[in-house]
């Protein structure tokens, strides 16, 4: 585990996995399987003379979080952007499917997401990686494992960490935790700046970040940028996960047909919030945590019991 503190208040967008491990968990209580000294790297970006880590960009393991056992999996989006490819995918699997047939270890996973998507030098591997991840999710969920995705990397949770942030029990956001399945580049790629401007910061934050995905519905729980934030809102909703069966998926679907009516025609998010009531729109993304939990709070749309 990396040494340097990283409890209270510090960001959780500036730290590393094993830092946001160490901010998270009750102090002393993780223990990492497939440790440094097992060296389990990528077999393929050796080929493109590229460096491989060590752990491959993922550390997987078991903690406690406030006296509640976890299997934890956290993503180095510090590392090729978090990006999925076999043996970092591999690992995350591996753990979610222990966790589905083995009943003697902890029944709640969290998934610390920070990614830009496929591994591009990985190519298909990558890209079944990301599918088997979601199948393990879809798996563990049936057998009765909540998995919990806690977004707020410098990478946020796009491509294929966006569509597996869709299939967890619960999502946890901060501000700075943008969720998506296609990032703004690779829109502004293929439909042009007119479309989305990349470099246009507030409209990517307002669209993708955390405040319109806890407002329109898109994730569960809404915190600061700190280990406090994301320590205090895991604990809070690890009792609160959903049951995961026909008549859930047919509510989410129901939800989901529902937004899309609601929200097709708008153009930024600003029309979606006046959509949803919300009285000053244009200040939402000036407000303080406090002041917008307690707003996202309050509208029935950022709030179900679908998922």
């Amino acid at each position: 585990m990396d040494t340097q503190p990283a409890y209270g208040h510090s960001s959780w967008l500036q730290s590393t996995a094993r830092q946001r491990i160490t901010g998270l968990l009750d102090p002393h209580s993780f223990t990492e399987f497939l440790q440094p000294i097992e060296r389990v790297q990528s077999p393929h970006l050796h080929l493109f003379d590229l460096p491989s880590a060590f752990d491959d960009g993922v550390v997987i393991g078991r903690g406690s979080l406030d006296g509640t056992l976890v299997l934890l999996a956290a993503q180095e989006g510090q590392f090729m952007g978090g990006t999925f490819g076999e043996v970092s995918g591999a690992k995350i699997v591996g753990l979610l499917r222990a966790a589905r047939d083995h009943q003697e270890l902890p029944r709640t996973v969290l998934l610390l997401l920070d990614s830009g998507g496929v591994r591009l030098q990985e190519a298909n591997a990558g890209e079944l990686a990301v599918a088997e991840i979601m199948r393990a999710v879809i798996e563990a969920r049936c057998a009765g494992v909540a998995v919990i995705a806690l977004v707020g990397g410098k990478a946020g949770a796009f491509g294929g960490a966006g569509l597996t942030a869709a299939t967890c029990s619960r999502i946890i956001v901060s501000e700075q935790g943008r969720i998506g399945v296609s990032g703004p580049e690779v829109i502004e790629t293929n439909k042009g700046v007119d479309e989305f401007d990349s470099k246009d910061k507030a409209l990517v934050w307002s669209v993708a970040g955390g405040k319109n995905r806890r407002l329109i519905g898109g994730a569960d729980a809404f915190t600061a940028d700190s280990m406090d934030g994301f320590r205090t809102a895991a604990k809070a909703i690890l009792d609160r996960v959903p049951s995961f069966d026909l008549r859930s998926m047919r509510a989410e679907q129901d939800r989901l047909a529902e937004r899309e009516k609601l929200f097709g025609g708008c153009t930024d998010a600003v029309s979606m919030w006046k959509i949803l009531g919300i009285d000053d729109p244009e200040a939402v993304s000036a407000m303080d945590t406090d002041g917008f939990v307690t707003l996202a709070n309050s509208i029935k749309g950022a709030n179900h019991d679908a998922r």
